[in-house]
């Protein structure tokens, strides 16, 4: 992490400020039109009109790739795959291109009009997608990779977690990436985009929890958290420690140091490999 980044992140602190990290991180992003990059936008996976895809290809593919699919976050009602002319997130779509595989980029429903579970049956809908389409993009779907950041990373958890959204015994990919997620309301919160999504009745939140799941599963489970993440997410992190630990499947959690929270994926496809070594390492191992 170049020196000016650092004292930037240190002085933004633990807060999720997107406009300030993008400052510091999109001059280090690659510019339209990307030289050997195949961009195909907007491809509707779904009804809905945010049930879109972005999918970036090798123009000159030789091989079958493994797949990332990758589920922003934006506080359960708001964010994009891509935001105007932003580079984000399109740098982990030529990150992974860079590294033989073929990026999706997903983007969904929002709360409060459509609370939970629309972002695990659009998730769903993108892996149907994927299995159906993404073959004549040269991936290989049988080693999708499922990833998300934020609200994103709690999605991802919960479709993992919850078997009855998998599109495939497994849930259908090869592992799961959860960077900063959320995976359990805790009783008594009063967050309003937390409660957009997963309701005011603190009765239905056991139910929904990730936990159990994600201490049972058999798909493989990639987790991180950023040094400068705001306080609800060390929490976060003990909860899964704690329920993991229970089913006696204790998680490696790996603590980004001198990461924010959005700086975490901002960085990526930069010489900042915080967590990409970390996710390359973990692709490799499970496909």
């Amino acid at each position: 992490m170049p020196p000016e980044i650092e004292a930037g992140l240190q002085q933004i602190g633990r807060v999720v400020d997107p406009p300030r990290t993008g400052e510091l991180y999109a001059p280090l992003a690659r510019k339209e039109p990307y030289a050997g990059v195949k961009t195909t936008r907007d491809v509707a996976y779904g009804p809905d009109a945010r049930h879109r895809l972005d999918v970036f290809e090798p123009e000159a593919p030789t091989g079958s790739r493994p797949v990332l699919l990758f589920v922003h976050g934006g506080g359960f009602t708001a964010g994009n795959k891509r935001s105007g002319t932003s580079p984000f997130y399109d740098n982990i779509m030529l990150w992974a291109v860079a590294n033989g595989m073929v990026g999706v980029n997903m983007t969904y429903r929002l709360a409060p009009q459509h609370p939970w579970p629309a972002a695990q049956e659009d998730i769903a809908a993108a892996l149907r997608w994927v299995h159906g389409n993404v073959l004549r993009h040269h991936g290989d779907a049988a080693r999708t990779f499922l990833m998300g950041h934020s609200a994103g990373a709690a999605h991802v958890a919960h479709y993992v977690a919850h078997p009855r959204f998998h599109v495939q015994p497994g849930g259908g990919i090869a592992g799961a990436i959860l960077v900063s997620g959320l995976f359990a309301v805790p009783p008594g919160t009063v967050n309003a985009p937390i409660n957009a999504y997963f309701g005011n009745d603190s009765s239905g939140h056991g139910a929904q929890s990730a936990l159990p799941g994600l201490a049972s599963t058999g798909v493989p489970l990639l987790f991180a958290f950023a040094e400068l993440d705001p306080p609800e997410f060390p929490l976060q992190a003990k909860l899964l420690q704690d329920a993991m630990c229970a089913a006696h499947r204790c998680p490696r959690i790996h603590w980004l140091l001198g990461e924010s929270h959005m700086s975490e994926v901002y960085s990526i496809n930069t010489a900042d490999q915080a967590l990409t070594g970390l996710m390359l390492a973990f692709m490799r191992g499970h496909r």
